[in-house]
């Protein structure tokens, strides 16, 4: 049994649920989730969450992103990228009259927030029915634009009428319909023609993992190796230690009082907390110094002496005490 995430790169063909699938085959076990859909014939990073691990889903998905897209000028089709069918094609002339200046501002300009239609072809449901069911039917349903934002946008190549992007976004957005509407604006129409997840919070491509390479590893029984803990992901919280009393109440999931907390750990006085329970300036117990060292409302990692972690707790420093907000007993 893991707990925990991989960071997987999936790889074209594939959709996510695949992917899940194949690790639930690899791993023999049930309880695994990704963290948010990407297209089957896109490919890159996918957090993948394992066991208890799995209570971060919702979590990651939330995170930004980041993508580097290839555009494709002068055309349409129903799916916004290159698998679809061709709706319309731009004259040749016009494509030729555009400049790489109007093209550089006109994608700047989608810099910051902005109203995205999403598009039929999405896993989106509209009156209980998936979009792409609809789409695949032949039929077309209004859609409510969602604001979705663009954090950074930048052209890393342009060879008209290709231009390849780095795109960092919010939760939500399309990036086929992001390429659609840039070529909309610009008045010739444009597609996605390749998709590249380069990023999900911390998780980055040039760490992750592909299915054949977590398969070598299960052979080797090394995939705990690979398996990032939970904990990992609240690194910028405060650390707080229990002592013997307080460890027995963490395991069942219960609130803690000054009385059981051995030390407390900004981030910046140690960076390891797992397997090697920080000494350095920490403080000690006692409810004046605990909760005047922590803010009200401030969430933190709870850790029993031996460096196991068992969940995030916020602050509630009028009633001294620590409260539990998510349990990571796996």
């Amino acid at each position: 049994m893991y707990n925990g995430i991989i960071n997987v790169y999936k790889e074209a063909g594939f959709t996510s649920h695949d992917v899940v699938a194949r690790l639930r085959g690899i791993c023999k076990m049930k309880k695994i989730g990704h963290t948010g859909t990407l297209d089957p014939e896109a490919v890159g990073v996918l957090p993948v969450c394992f066991g208890s691990g799995t209570k971060l889903c919702d979590l990651l998905t939330d995170w930004d992103k980041e993508y580097i897209a290839v555009l494709r000028l002068g055309m349409t089709t129903d799916t916004q990228d290159m698998t679809g069918q061709v709706l319309s094609q731009c004259d040749p002339e016009k494509i030729a009259a555009l400049t790489p200046e109007r093209v550089r501002e006109t994608i700047s300009d989608f810099q910051g927030s902005y109203d995205q239609i999403p598009p039929m072809y999405s896993a989106l449901k509209v009156n209980g029915k998936k979009l792409y069911e609809l789409a695949r039917a032949g039929k077309e349903v209004e859609r409510s634009p969602r604001t979705v934002r663009i954090g950074e946008i930048e052209i890393l190549e342009m060879n008209l009428p290709i231009v390849k992007m780095r795109v960092v976004c919010s939760k939500g957005t399309y990036i086929r319909t992001l390429c659609h509407d840039i070529g909309g604006r610009l008045g010739c129409g444009g597609v996605m023609e390749s998709l590249i997840r380069s990023r999900v919070g911390i998780f980055g491509v040039e760490d992750a993992l592909t299915l054949a390479e977590l398969e070598k590893l299960r052979d080797e029984d090394k995939i705990s190796n690979v398996i990032i803990s939970p904990d990992a992901i609240f690194e910028e919280y405060p650390a707080v230690i229990v002592n013997e009393q307080g460890g027995r109440m963490v395991q069942n999931g219960n609130q803690l009082g000054a009385a059981q907390i051995a030390r407390i750990v900004r981030p910046e006085q140690s960076v390891q907390v797992r397997g090697s329970v920080p000494q350095k300036q920490s403080v000690q117990p006692g409810q004046a110094v605990v909760f005047a060292d922590l803010a009200e409302g401030e969430q933190v990692r709870v850790y029993d002496g031996d460096g196991k972690f068992y969940g995030i707790y916020v602050c509630r420093s009028a009633a001294g005490v620590l409260k539990p907000v998510k349990m990571f007993l796996g």
